[in-house]
């Protein structure tokens, strides 16, 4: 789960990150009254989205009066910001964060991931801030300093202290970064997060160091013990798809292809994408019923996947252990009836009470394209699709 830059500030200050004063405001008037409350005389309006690259796009903007920041709030409210990271549909904007300005003097990207390979925290930091880090990666290698934490003791003292002179920072400002190094790592674990990105953090003209800019990402399976951080959602910023299925207990990531799939396990569900891929196809969405698929349960999967205008064939595959292919069937049946759809449906099913989930799907009467392997019901699938789109016609077969 992803959440707005002024709260992962407000999180981060709460572990000991200095940031700098601001407000959130809802209209132009609200937000140069806000800039009036926090004094000063310059400002920066930053457009509120679930994205990177507000800069370029128009999205941060600096401002010397109330008046410029009525305009610059008025010019980014109700509109899609694009940026490289939301694509060509953009994100709205529907709130904004003003900020007192800041005398820069040095910018430095600080992140911590998760990194795979050594399952551990991984630090990763570069003296040349203020760009993306795939960029600074490509143009700034040498810049780039990495440090994996270990989680039985902790980020250590010792290790901040390296990080800080690996990137310059004075030895009369060591214990600043020392401190915002570990207030990162604590709200990363205490919260479960998945991502820390502070880009830029800087170091300004009166020896501070303050993160501009702050970006945290959280583990959806974790958000149950972080109940203050789960009301930090703003599904105006996600895909309408994706949070359907969220409030319905189910793993969804909506995709740009036409072959809806429904599935039971991360790992079948992988499987049964790239399979379509092989038979020619394209996936249009990911979808994972989990372990305890029951009819009601596959009939929101259903609903979900057909209301996807883009879905012109729909591939179900199960393969029952704990779950049963008569539930399944079951499932399938009842969506189809209570919603009927003009696009094919291809059911796959094995494991457990597989027979009766087939015996269910042929004696539905309902035009459902049954198949083997996994392999046969790709490529029925895929086949399915490519003769509706031929002969222009949404006549299917029982096979």
């Amino acid at each position: 789960m992803d959440i707005h830059e002024y709260q992962a500030k407000e999180i981060l200050n709460g572990f000991g990150v200095e940031v700098p004063p601001g407000a959130l405001a809802y209209s132009p008037e609200q937000a140069a009254y806000r800039a009036r409350e926090l004094g000063g005389e310059k400002w920066i309006v930053k457009a509120q989205v679930h994205a990177g690259g507000r800069g370029k796009a128009g999205g941060v903007k600096l401002c010397t009066s109330e008046a410029e920041i009525h305009d610059a709030a008025d010019d980014m409210f109700g509109k899609k910001l694009v940026t490289h990271q939301t694509g060509p549909e953009g994100k709205g904007v529907y709130r904004v964060y003003v900020e007192g300005a800041v005398p820069i003097d040095r910018e430095i990207y600080l992140g911590f991931v998760l990194d795979r390979s050594s399952q551990r925290v991984m630090i990763v930091a570069s003296s040349e801030g203020g760009m993306e880090i795939e960029e600074i990666s490509a143009e700034r290698p040498d810049s780039i300093v990495r440090a994996i934490v270990e989680p039985a003791v902790g980020l250590q003292d010792f290790q901040a202290r390296e990080i800080a002179f690996k990137l310059g920072i004075e030895a009369a400002m060591v214990q600043q970064m020392v401190r915002t190094l570990k207030g990162c790592y604590r709200a990363f674990t205490e919260l479960d997060a998945t991502m820390v990105e502070i880009n830029p953090l800087v170091v300004t003209g009166d020896s501070r160091i303050v993160a501009l800019d702050a970006k945290m990402t959280f583990d959806d399976n974790a958000m149950f013990r972080h109940p203050q951080i789960s009301e930090l959602r703003d599904k105006s910023q996600e895909d309408p798809r994706e949070s359907r299925a969220a409030d319905r207990g189910l793993s969804y990531v909506g995709l740009d292809g036409n072959i809806g799939c429904i599935v039971n396990g991360a790992g079948l569900a992988m499987a049964t994408m790239d399979t379509i891929k092989l038979a020619g196809g394209e996936p249009a969405n990911f979808l994972d019923i989990g372990g305890g698929a029951t009819p009601e349960r596959v009939a929101k999967a259903f609903n979900l996947v057909t209301s996807d205008s883009n879905v012109q064939a729909i591939l179900v595959n199960i393969f029952a252990g704990i779950n049963r292919c008569d539930w399944v069937a079951e499932g399938v049946v009842q969506a189809l009836r209570a919603n009927p759809v003009d696009v094919p449906v291809v059911v796959r099913l094995s494991g457990t009470n597989v027979e009766e989930g087939q015996k269910i799907i042929a004696q539905s009467g309902l035009p459902l394209i049954r198949a083997t392997t996994l392999m046969e019901a790709a490529e029925r699938a895929v086949g399915a699709w490519k003769n509706d789109l031929e002969q222009n016609t949404r006549v299917r077969a029982v096979q």
